[in-house]
């Protein structure tokens, strides 16, 4: 078993192809992205499906050095040898050395919320996207008609015209999540 830490955040990483999504959210978000491609606007996907084994290192590093969570507690998780419980010098189990470690997987991953472990992302029903454009975006919404949307702010992340359109193809935006969209805005 190899100690919980940073090292962790580079096993089982999180994809950031359209390919690996489910159907029939994977169209959906393939067609969006079209539409903003070929609107002129800047699109950098940084996360689609997330391996459960993934999810589960974030859920309960976030857990033990967010939240207090008892390490030596956490259920193990086939084919993810990890030991949670740090050791003191004399031997004995260290929790701050143990919340140390978990805090270092947090920030190596990037974590600002408790990630759950069956979400939309490993269910590959999420999307993490960030699109910005500059001036007017005159897109093709999913029923090929124009829109321009001439409000601010520039980005996916909180102009609500643009969510709007996404919606319409089957890719709704999480408000409280900069670059998060699902099949169902969660």
């Amino acid at each position: 078993m190899a100690l919980s830490g940073p090292q962790w955040a580079t096993h089982f990483p999180t994809s950031s192809s359209t390919d690996d999504l489910t159907e029939p959210f994977r169209s959906a978000v393939n067609r969006f992205l079209s539409a903003l491609r070929g609107a002129g606007a800047t699109v950098s996907i940084s996360a689609t499906l997330r391996p459960p084994e993934r999810a589960y290192l974030m859920h309960y590093s976030f857990r033990i050095a967010r939240e207090g969570f008892d390490p030596a507690t956490v259920p193990a998780m086939a084919g993810v040898d990890i030991q949670w419980v740090h050791s003191a010098p004399d031997g004995s189990p260290s929790s701050s050395a143990s919340r140390h470690a978990a805090e270092q997987m947090v920030q190596a991953y990037g974590i600002v919320f408790r990630p759950a472990l069956g979400s939309r992302h490993t269910e590959g029903n999420a999307i993490d996207v960030d699109i910005t454009w500059q001036g007017d975006l005159t897109i093709s919404n999913a029923g090929g008609n124009p829109i321009t949307i001439t409000t601010t702010p520039r980005s996916g992340a909180g102009n609500a015209a643009l969510q709007g359109v996404g919606a319409g193809f089957g890719v709704r935006k999480l408000a409280s999540d900069a670059p998060h969209w699902s099949t169902d805005g969660h």
